[in-house]
């Protein structure tokens, strides 16, 4: 099968389209195949040398964790999937998952069934994003009916779920974009919407229950100046989680970092709130297998409203 491996950490230009073994399948587990691979930050950081890279092992790497295809086979154990389904899935993070590829071994616990109107890209643009934003709004954030969300980077590929999952929860929702996504926020749910380039967010985001920082570093901690008391800031960069925590525990406010998890029972909800018409997914581009050195590029220049995703 055809794939795209690193054998060494570096930029786009170490990812290699080639010819790979195909996985074998253990009992609780299914292969599929795949149509449609997701493209996050932590896969180009990941590639250079950062992100999960301590938890990759030895090289050659298939990168990739969400994806969206078709189950051809079923391990012994299995017994909620079978030929034929349409399926999607976020995988094994943070170990490998190999994703970028024509074929996939996928355990099914980790998996859902796809809803039969979502189209194989959007399928594979929903899970990293999708169980990012429910586990920092909800586990995380605790976010409940009636309360104030601060959402940063609001139509990024978190943000912008996240603005709706918390629209759909009750929740008074603040978007911090450029002006140019103001009227896109608004569409997805925004009570209100905050020009990061103009607005300082301190003065005009106050009193907020939960801030979903998908921005880190000194953004991060700007932003806990919005924090009411006994608010709490939910920080999805992993790189400067360290230093948003400590600065939370100096100004007397809570903060905590996150690193999203695999849950089938997750992806299910998700999966029906889409075909309820609650929940949609933005696509930034589709980009042929071939060339997933194009999309890290784009990926990794900051400025991509929603998902990019590889087709396969």
């Amino acid at each position: 099968m055809k794939a795209i491996r690193i054998h060494a950490f570096g930029g786009p230009d170490a990812l290699s389209y080639e010819e790979v073994p195909t996985p074998t399948l253990r009992d609780d587990e299914v292969l599929v195949r795949n149509k449609a691979a997701g493209v996050n930050p932590i896969d180009w950081k990941t590639c250079s040398g950062g992100g999960a890279a301590s938890f990759i092992g030895k090289l050659p790497f298939v990168p990739g964790w969400e994806f969206a295809g078709v189950v051809e086979l079923v391990g012994a154990a299995v017994e909620d999937f079978k030929p034929g389904d349409e399926v999607f899935g976020f995988i094994r993070f943070p170990q490998a998952a190999g994703c970028y590829a024509e074929h996939l071994a996928a355990p099914a616990s980790q998996i859902a069934l796809k809803p039969q109107q979502m189209p194989f890209s959007e399928g594979a643009g929903l899970g990293l994003a999708g169980l990012t934003a429910w586990q920092a709004l909800f586990d995380k954030g605790q976010l409940g009916a009636g309360q104030r969300v601060l959402v940063l980077a609001a139509a990024g590929g978190v943000g912008h779920l996240a603005v709706q999952l918390a629209k759909a929860a009750g929740a008074q929702v603040t978007g911090s974009a450029s002006a140019a996504n103001h009227a896109y926020l608004k569409s997805l749910g925004c009570d209100a919407v905050i020009d990061y380039q103009t607005e300082d967010l301190s003065t005009v985001a106050q009193d907020m229950d939960l801030v979903l920082d998908g921005m880190g570093g000194d953004v991060g901690i700007h932003a806990l100046a919005c924090l009411k008391p006994g608010g709490r800031l939910v920080t999805l960069p992993s790189v400067t989680t360290d230093a948003v925590v400590r600065a939370a525990e100096a100004a007397g406010v809570q903060a905590c970092g996150i690193r999203v998890e695999p849950n089938g029972a997750q992806l299910a909800e998700l999966a029906k709130r889409y075909a309820q018409g609650s929940l949609k997914l933005t696509l930034a581009a589709e980009v042929p297998l071939a060339e997933a050195r194009s999309a890290h590029q784009q990926s990794a220049g900051g400025h991509v409203r929603g998902k990019l995703v590889l087709t396969i």
